[in-house]
């Protein structure tokens, strides 16, 4: 069976602003982790998060852009393991839909090879839910001008 992970969030602001925060590192940053991407076809880059060796992660995502139509779609390659070398690979989309004065946000990160560590899938699944609505309340607070300095 197939491994996909889909979640959606309404974000009462424009696509642009959602967008901001899916393709701007030092906005990234703030609700997913370090990293240096750039919303360019092609460029690859690194995210990088806590170690989980029990998940055979060694904390380091790899990353490369597949597709950016401004606005409305950013997807790339999401490849993780233990640090050795072995990789599993998948693909994270987002897709950004105009909607009642907001934006729908849809993550679908999918293609997870039937090997990947079930711990790990399970928490990417219950992680990007979190950190969707991380980075709703962080624009949130910006917008309403309540934003940590």
């Amino acid at each position: 069976m197939a491994k996909i992970i889909q979640h959606q969030l309404f974000y009462p602001h424009p696509p642009a602003v959602v967008w901001e925060f899916l393709t701007d590192q030092e906005l990234i940053s703030q609700w997913l982790m370090p990293g240096d991407l750039k919303p360019v076809l092609g460029h690859e880059f690194q995210l990088r998060a806590k170690p989980m060796p029990e998940m055979d992660f060694d904390g380091i995502f790899y990353c490369k852009i597949l597709e950016v139509i401004p606005f409305k779609k950013l997807s790339y390659s999401w490849k993780f393991g233990p640090g050795n070398g072995e990789l599993s690979n998948s693909t994270v989309n987002w897709m950004l839909t105009e909607k009642d004065n907001g934006t729908e946000l849809l993550l679908v990160h999918r293609d997870f090879a039937d090997s990947v560590n079930p711990l790990m899938f399970s928490s990417m699944e219950k992680g990007w839910l979190v950190l969707i609505n991380k980075m709703l309340q962080i624009i949130n607070a910006e917008k309403d001008g309540t934003a940590q300095a």
